[in-house]
């Protein structure tokens, strides 16, 4: 019962983590983002050959065609990601990308017939308030950087778009063999790209190893796995104000990274407070799915 809330925050934890890995890394942001999921399928693929054996009656292999589009979508968010970020102040890139909870519901709506109930309201406006009140003071509104903030905005799209998907394919008999196709979409789409638009040979090996490894590891197997997997057990508007939470834990890990060292204002500290009571709000006699 208590398993799916647990691995939310495991899965706002392990996220937030990519920020660090990718600030001590060398290798260029679509190319990195096609490693870590290339990498992260690979690591996995022992358990998905082993569901795929287990649920062969329930799984037709005609079925991974389904995770083409979430994966071409997953790649999409990251490379817009990546590259609105380097366009626009990080408050904004932040603001921006937290506001997945406001526009999750239309995607459920559209895709599932999944609303939002008056507590899931009320505590999305609650967190999301948070989120605006650490930001608001901060955030540049200027034509020098419109086009990076509207990238950001399409990537906080494709964001919710591809946790949606993992809503609506909570069908399927086993989460890796919904994870594991969609990474190996998602790498080998931002492989090709990365192929296009930037160098393979710029890094800092073997230490950017490490940082791949680390990609892989925490905010893909365990963070977009966890986050998956809990899409499949917890409502979908739940999870997006569980997505929220990352820059709490963001925060907390870059002021304690002995070079980052980013020491959080006192806005922070009342941000935390409005998302956690949000989220408090939204899951009180939240319906059970």
């Amino acid at each position: 019962m208590w398993l799916p809330y647990i691995l939310l925050v495991v899965a706002v934890w392990a996220c937030s983590s990519s920020v660090i890995f990718i600030k001590d890394s060398q290798v260029p942001p679509i190319l990195i983002s096609s490693y870590r999921l290339l990498l992260g399928s690979v690591l996995l693929s022992p358990v998905f050959f082993r569901d795929l054996k287990r649920y062969r009656d329930r799984f037709p292999l005609r079925r991974l065609r389904g995770a083409f589009f979430p994966g071409v979508v997953m790649a999409l968010h990251f490379i817009t990601w990546s590259v609105g970020a380097r366009m626009t102040p990080a408050v904004n890139a932040s603001l921006i990308v937290n506001m997945v909870p406001l526009t999750m519901p239309l995607f459920l709506w559209f895709m599932i017939k999944e609303r939002v109930t008056r507590r899931e309201g009320l505590g999305t406006l609650v967190a999301v308030g948070g989120v605006l009140f650490l930001a608001g003071f901060d955030f540049d509104i200027s034509l020098v950087y419109f086009k990076g903030d509207l990238i950001c905005f399409v990537s906080m799209l494709l964001f919710a778009w591809y946790l949606a998907f993992g809503r609506k394919n909570r069908d399927l008999p086993s989460v890796w063999l919904y994870v594991v196709p969609v990474y190996f979409v998602a790498g080998v789409t931002c492989f090709l790209l990365g192929l296009h638009f930037e160098d393979l040979t710029e890094g800092n090996y073997p230490w950017d190893f490490l940082m791949i490894l680390g990609l892989a590891v925490f905010p893909t197997i365990i963070g977009h796995s966890s986050f998956n997997y809990c899409m499949r057990h917890l409502r979908g508007q739940t999870v997006s104000l569980g997505t929220v939470g990352q820059f709490i834990t963001a925060g907390i890990m870059a002021y304690l990274h002995p070079r980052i060292r980013e020491v959080p204002s006192g806005s922070f500290y009342l941000a935390c407070f409005l998302v956690i009571l949000g989220a408090v709000i939204a899951l009180k006699d939240s319906p059970k799915d």
